[in-house]
């Protein structure tokens, strides 16, 4: 297992041990047999997507990831549009 956080931060990799337990279960042993990698993605990009469309998360206020990029982008083009 390679460390995913930096010397002394064992919450990164306590919650990355999570995450792979939790794909483990849920897409590898749950969905499979699997015949070929490309199908293995594909069930973890649809798997993984609702992480980006439903957690919250506090450092960026409390929205999920995917409408906080979609408003940095949209203040991206009004500065666009200003200058």
């Amino acid at each position: 297992m390679r460390a995913v956080g930096s010397v002394g931060k064992s919450h990164d990799d306590a919650h990355a041990e999570t995450i792979d337990g939790l794909h483990k279960a849920e897409v590898i042993l749950r969905q499979g047999p699997w015949r070929d990698l490309a199908m293995v993605e594909y069930a973890t990009v649809v798997w993984i997507d609702p992480f980006d469309d439903l957690r919250l998360l506090e450092p960026i206020g409390y929205v999920p990831p995917a409408e906080y990029e979609a408003a940095y982008y949209r203040g991206q083009e009004t500065q666009a549009m200003v200058a």
